[in-house]
Protein backbone atom coordinates (compact mmCIF):
# COMPACT_ATOMS: atom_id res chain seq x y z
CA UNK A 1 0.00 0.00 0.00
CA UNK A 2 1.55 3.58 -0.56
CA UNK A 3 1.35 6.01 1.90
CA UNK A 4 -1.78 9.04 1.69
CA UNK A 5 0.93 11.57 1.77
CA UNK A 6 2.91 9.60 -0.87
CA UNK A 7 0.09 8.69 -3.56
CA UNK A 8 -0.20 11.99 -4.94
CA UNK A 9 3.05 12.16 -5.92
CA UNK A 10 3.24 8.88 -7.07
CA UNK A 11 0.25 9.57 -9.03
CA UNK A 12 2.21 12.51 -10.75
CA UNK A 13 5.87 10.71 -11.05
CA UNK A 14 4.92 7.10 -13.02
CA UNK A 15 3.44 8.97 -15.68
CA UNK A 16 5.79 11.72 -16.24
CA UNK A 17 8.62 8.95 -16.04
CA UNK A 18 6.41 6.66 -18.26
CA UNK A 19 6.52 9.92 -20.63
CA UNK A 20 10.09 10.57 -20.41
CA UNK A 21 10.80 7.32 -21.58
CA UNK A 22 8.53 7.27 -24.68
CA UNK A 23 9.48 10.48 -25.46
CA UNK A 24 12.92 8.91 -25.58
CA UNK A 25 11.93 5.97 -28.20
CA UNK A 26 9.55 7.90 -30.51
CA UNK A 27 11.91 10.70 -31.12
CA UNK A 28 15.26 8.19 -31.98
CA UNK A 29 13.09 7.42 -34.80
CA UNK A 30 13.40 10.85 -36.63
CA UNK A 31 16.78 9.93 -37.03
CA UNK A 32 16.75 6.65 -37.52
CA UNK A 33 13.95 6.67 -40.40
CA UNK A 34 14.74 10.47 -41.67
CA UNK A 35 12.55 13.40 -41.37
CA UNK A 36 9.41 11.95 -43.76
CA UNK A 37 8.39 8.63 -41.83
CA UNK A 38 10.75 9.74 -38.63
CA UNK A 39 8.40 12.22 -38.46
CA UNK A 40 5.22 10.77 -38.82
CA UNK A 41 6.36 8.29 -36.29
CA UNK A 42 7.61 10.61 -33.48
CA UNK A 43 4.33 12.20 -33.18
CA UNK A 44 1.50 9.36 -33.05
CA UNK A 45 0.23 9.60 -29.27
CA UNK A 46 2.92 8.92 -26.58
CA UNK A 47 2.90 11.23 -24.13
CA UNK A 48 -0.74 12.46 -24.03
CA UNK A 49 -1.51 8.98 -22.84
CA UNK A 50 -0.20 9.11 -19.69
CA UNK A 51 -1.24 12.81 -19.42
CA UNK A 52 -4.95 11.75 -20.42
CA UNK A 53 -4.87 9.03 -17.95
CA UNK A 54 -3.03 10.89 -14.93
CA UNK A 55 -5.87 14.18 -15.75
CA UNK A 56 -8.71 12.13 -16.03
CA UNK A 57 -7.78 10.26 -12.38
CA UNK A 58 -7.17 13.56 -11.06
CA UNK A 59 -10.74 15.13 -11.82
CA UNK A 60 -13.57 14.06 -9.95
CA UNK A 61 -15.66 16.22 -12.66
CA UNK A 62 -15.70 14.72 -15.93
CA UNK A 63 -16.51 18.22 -17.28
CA UNK A 64 -12.92 19.88 -16.28
CA UNK A 65 -11.77 16.54 -17.67
CA UNK A 66 -13.37 17.51 -21.37
CA UNK A 67 -12.28 20.82 -20.42
CA UNK A 68 -8.65 20.09 -20.66
CA UNK A 69 -8.81 17.34 -23.44
CA UNK A 70 -10.79 19.71 -25.36
CA UNK A 71 -7.97 22.11 -25.24
CA UNK A 72 -5.65 19.62 -26.30
CA UNK A 73 -6.13 20.15 -30.42
CA UNK A 74 -5.80 23.92 -29.48
CA UNK A 75 -2.57 23.37 -28.24
CA UNK A 76 -1.61 20.81 -31.27
CA UNK A 77 -2.40 23.63 -33.36
CA UNK A 78 -0.24 25.99 -31.95
CA UNK A 79 2.57 23.01 -32.17
CA UNK A 80 1.93 22.92 -35.73
CA UNK A 81 2.68 26.27 -36.12
CA UNK A 82 5.45 26.38 -34.12
CA UNK A 83 6.92 23.49 -36.21
CA UNK A 84 6.46 25.56 -39.28
CA UNK A 85 8.47 28.20 -38.00
CA UNK A 86 11.33 25.77 -37.67
CA UNK A 87 11.40 26.16 -41.49
CA UNK A 88 10.68 29.69 -41.68
CA UNK A 89 12.96 31.41 -39.26
CA UNK A 90 16.33 29.79 -40.22
CA UNK A 91 15.45 30.42 -43.90
CA UNK A 92 14.67 34.41 -42.77
CA UNK A 93 17.52 35.03 -40.14
CA UNK A 94 19.84 32.82 -42.17
CA UNK A 95 19.70 35.59 -45.18
CA UNK A 96 21.08 38.09 -42.77
CA UNK A 97 23.36 35.87 -40.42
CA UNK A 98 24.60 32.65 -39.94
CA UNK A 99 25.91 33.29 -36.48
CA UNK A 100 24.06 31.75 -33.75
CA UNK A 101 21.20 30.68 -36.23
CA UNK A 102 19.71 27.67 -33.96
CA UNK A 103 19.64 30.01 -30.82
CA UNK A 104 17.80 32.53 -32.80
CA UNK A 105 15.17 29.65 -34.30
CA UNK A 106 14.68 28.66 -30.47
CA UNK A 107 14.10 31.94 -29.23
CA UNK A 108 11.64 33.15 -31.35
CA UNK A 109 9.92 30.17 -31.87
CA UNK A 110 9.64 29.12 -28.30
CA UNK A 111 8.73 33.27 -27.83
CA UNK A 112 6.18 33.17 -30.17
CA UNK A 113 4.40 29.92 -28.66
CA UNK A 114 4.59 31.47 -25.69
CA UNK A 115 2.90 34.86 -26.05
CA UNK A 116 -0.03 32.58 -28.29
CA UNK A 117 -1.07 30.32 -25.57
CA UNK A 118 -0.64 33.01 -22.99
CA UNK A 119 -2.92 34.97 -25.47
CA UNK A 120 -5.34 32.10 -25.63
CA UNK A 121 -5.32 31.52 -22.07
CA UNK A 122 -6.23 35.18 -21.07
CA UNK A 123 -9.10 34.85 -23.94
CA UNK A 124 -10.11 31.85 -22.55
CA UNK A 125 -10.65 33.12 -18.81
CA UNK A 126 -12.16 36.64 -20.35
CA UNK A 127 -14.90 34.62 -21.80
CA UNK A 128 -15.16 31.33 -20.39
CA UNK A 129 -16.92 29.17 -22.70
CA UNK A 130 -18.87 26.16 -22.09
CA UNK A 131 -17.50 23.02 -21.94
CA UNK A 132 -20.04 22.09 -24.89
CA UNK A 133 -18.13 25.94 -26.45
CA UNK A 134 -14.57 24.02 -25.48
CA UNK A 135 -15.42 20.83 -27.39
CA UNK A 136 -16.31 22.96 -30.61
CA UNK A 137 -13.10 25.09 -30.39
CA UNK A 138 -11.19 21.94 -29.97
CA UNK A 139 -12.79 20.26 -33.38
CA UNK A 140 -12.08 23.78 -34.88
CA UNK A 141 -8.54 23.81 -34.03
CA UNK A 142 -8.45 19.99 -35.24
CA UNK A 143 -9.69 21.33 -38.36
CA UNK A 144 -7.36 23.90 -38.83
CA UNK A 145 -4.68 21.71 -37.64
CA UNK A 146 -5.59 19.56 -41.16
CA UNK A 147 -5.68 22.47 -43.28
CA UNK A 148 -2.25 23.84 -42.08
CA UNK A 149 -0.85 19.99 -41.79
CA UNK A 150 -1.32 20.10 -45.63
CA UNK A 151 -0.16 23.25 -46.48
CA UNK A 152 3.08 22.53 -44.80
CA UNK A 153 3.76 19.15 -46.97
CA UNK A 154 2.55 20.86 -50.39
CA UNK A 155 5.77 20.88 -51.46
CA UNK A 156 7.99 17.78 -49.73
CA UNK A 157 11.24 19.32 -48.05
CA UNK A 158 14.51 17.10 -48.14
CA UNK A 159 14.16 14.70 -45.27
CA UNK A 160 17.45 12.75 -44.90
CA UNK A 161 17.90 10.07 -42.24
CA UNK A 162 20.65 11.09 -39.40
CA UNK A 163 24.07 9.54 -39.97
CA UNK A 164 25.45 10.57 -36.62
CA UNK A 165 25.31 8.72 -33.52
CA UNK A 166 23.49 10.89 -30.46
CA UNK A 167 24.97 10.93 -27.12
CA UNK A 168 23.42 8.93 -24.30
CA UNK A 169 23.02 12.80 -22.29
CA UNK A 170 21.15 14.01 -25.26
CA UNK A 171 18.91 11.48 -25.16
CA UNK A 172 18.42 11.68 -21.23
CA UNK A 173 17.66 15.40 -21.75
CA UNK A 174 14.54 14.60 -24.23
CA UNK A 175 13.53 12.08 -21.65
CA UNK A 176 14.09 14.86 -18.59
CA UNK A 177 12.48 17.45 -20.30
CA UNK A 178 9.28 15.42 -21.45
CA UNK A 179 8.75 14.30 -17.69
CA UNK A 180 9.06 17.53 -15.99
CA UNK A 181 6.20 18.97 -19.10
CA UNK A 182 3.75 16.18 -17.60
CA UNK A 183 4.34 16.17 -14.49
CA UNK A 184 3.09 19.85 -14.77
CA UNK A 185 0.01 19.13 -16.49
CA UNK A 186 -0.91 16.82 -13.90
CA UNK A 187 0.09 19.38 -10.94
CA UNK A 188 -1.82 22.06 -12.67
CA UNK A 189 -4.99 19.77 -13.50
CA UNK A 190 -5.08 18.20 -9.23
CA UNK A 191 -4.51 22.15 -9.02
CA UNK A 192 -8.52 22.63 -10.76
CA UNK A 193 -6.41 24.83 -13.74
CA UNK A 194 -7.96 21.91 -16.48
CA UNK A 195 -7.23 24.67 -19.49
CA UNK A 196 -3.48 25.15 -18.09
CA UNK A 197 -3.26 21.83 -17.14
CA UNK A 198 -4.31 20.88 -21.69
CA UNK A 199 -1.83 23.72 -22.95
CA UNK A 200 1.05 22.33 -20.78
CA UNK A 201 0.19 18.93 -21.59
CA UNK A 202 1.21 19.64 -25.24
CA UNK A 203 4.17 21.98 -24.54
CA UNK A 204 6.17 21.48 -27.51
CA UNK A 205 9.08 20.42 -25.21
CA UNK A 206 9.76 16.99 -27.55
CA UNK A 207 9.28 18.87 -30.87
CA UNK A 208 12.04 21.59 -29.26
CA UNK A 209 14.59 18.46 -28.05
CA UNK A 210 14.00 16.79 -31.26
CA UNK A 211 14.59 19.95 -33.39
CA UNK A 212 17.67 20.89 -31.57
CA UNK A 213 19.34 17.58 -31.12
CA UNK A 214 18.97 16.42 -34.90
CA UNK A 215 20.15 19.38 -35.72
CA UNK A 216 22.91 19.58 -33.35
CA UNK A 217 23.86 15.94 -34.29
CA UNK A 218 22.63 15.75 -37.88
CA UNK A 219 22.70 19.25 -38.86
CA UNK A 220 19.85 21.57 -40.25
CA UNK A 221 18.20 19.59 -43.24
CA UNK A 222 17.08 16.41 -40.97
CA UNK A 223 14.97 18.72 -38.37
CA UNK A 224 13.58 20.84 -40.74
CA UNK A 225 12.89 17.66 -43.66
CA UNK A 226 10.83 16.58 -40.47
CA UNK A 227 8.54 19.71 -39.91
CA UNK A 228 5.86 18.87 -42.58
CA UNK A 229 5.33 15.04 -41.26
CA UNK A 230 5.86 16.37 -37.60
CA UNK A 231 2.91 18.62 -38.78
CA UNK A 232 0.68 16.76 -39.33
CA UNK A 233 1.00 13.54 -37.68
CA UNK A 234 1.11 15.41 -34.81
CA UNK A 235 -2.82 15.80 -35.35
CA UNK A 236 -3.33 12.09 -33.81
CA UNK A 237 -2.69 13.89 -30.31
CA UNK A 238 -5.68 15.96 -31.23
CA UNK A 239 -7.73 13.09 -32.40
CA UNK A 240 -6.46 11.17 -29.10
CA UNK A 241 -7.75 13.87 -26.93
CA UNK A 242 -11.42 14.21 -28.69
CA UNK A 243 -12.01 10.50 -28.74
CA UNK A 244 -11.02 10.88 -25.11
CA UNK A 245 -13.77 12.93 -23.86
CA UNK A 246 -16.56 10.68 -25.17
CA UNK A 247 -14.92 7.37 -24.55
CA UNK A 248 -12.84 7.61 -21.21
CA UNK A 249 -15.71 8.76 -18.87
CA UNK A 250 -18.14 5.33 -20.66
CA UNK A 251 -15.46 2.64 -20.68
CA UNK A 252 -12.86 0.68 -18.51
CA UNK A 253 -9.70 3.26 -18.63
CA UNK A 254 -7.28 0.94 -19.75
CA UNK A 255 -9.99 -0.04 -22.58
CA UNK A 256 -10.57 3.26 -23.82
CA UNK A 257 -7.40 4.70 -23.53
CA UNK A 258 -5.77 1.97 -25.85
CA UNK A 259 -8.93 2.17 -28.23
CA UNK A 260 -8.49 5.74 -28.48
CA UNK A 261 -4.84 5.46 -29.63
CA UNK A 262 -6.19 2.83 -32.15
CA UNK A 263 -8.14 4.85 -33.54
CA UNK A 264 -6.15 8.23 -33.97
CA UNK A 265 -3.02 6.40 -35.26
CA UNK A 266 -5.74 4.51 -37.40
CA UNK A 267 -7.69 7.72 -38.22
CA UNK A 268 -4.87 10.38 -38.49
CA UNK A 269 -1.26 9.02 -38.47
CA UNK A 270 -1.63 6.28 -41.47
CA UNK A 271 -3.75 8.48 -43.48
CA UNK A 272 -0.99 11.33 -43.13
CA UNK A 273 1.98 8.72 -44.53
CA UNK A 274 0.32 7.69 -47.15
CA UNK A 275 -0.37 11.22 -48.18
CA UNK A 276 2.80 12.33 -47.66
CA UNK A 277 3.93 9.22 -49.69
CA UNK A 278 1.59 10.43 -52.60
CA UNK A 279 3.29 14.15 -52.61
CA UNK A 280 6.48 12.63 -52.47
CA UNK A 281 5.67 10.44 -55.25
CA UNK A 282 3.92 13.28 -57.58
CA UNK A 283 7.00 15.84 -56.63
CA UNK A 284 9.92 13.32 -58.04
CA UNK A 285 7.40 12.64 -60.90
CA UNK A 286 6.63 16.36 -61.80
CA UNK A 287 8.69 17.62 -64.88
CA UNK A 288 11.27 20.20 -64.47
CA UNK A 289 10.69 23.17 -66.15
CA UNK A 290 13.70 24.59 -68.31
CA UNK A 291 15.48 27.65 -67.00
CA UNK A 292 14.64 31.09 -69.37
Amino acid sequence: MIPDQLAPIVDVAIPALFAGIVAVLATMVVERFGGSVGGILSSIPTTIVPAAIGIYGRNANVDEFRRAMAFVPVGILLNAGYLVMWRVIPAYVGRRTRSHLLAWTVSLALGGWLVVAGAIMLVNRAFEPTVEHQLVIGCMAFASGIALGIAANRTPHPAPRGHNRVPHIVLGARGIAASIAIGCALVLAKMGLPVASGLASVFPVIFTTIMVATWLSQGAHVPTGAVGPMAIGTLSVSAYALLATVLFPIMNLAVAAVLCWVLAVGLVSVPAYFFLAHRRKRHAQAPISAPR
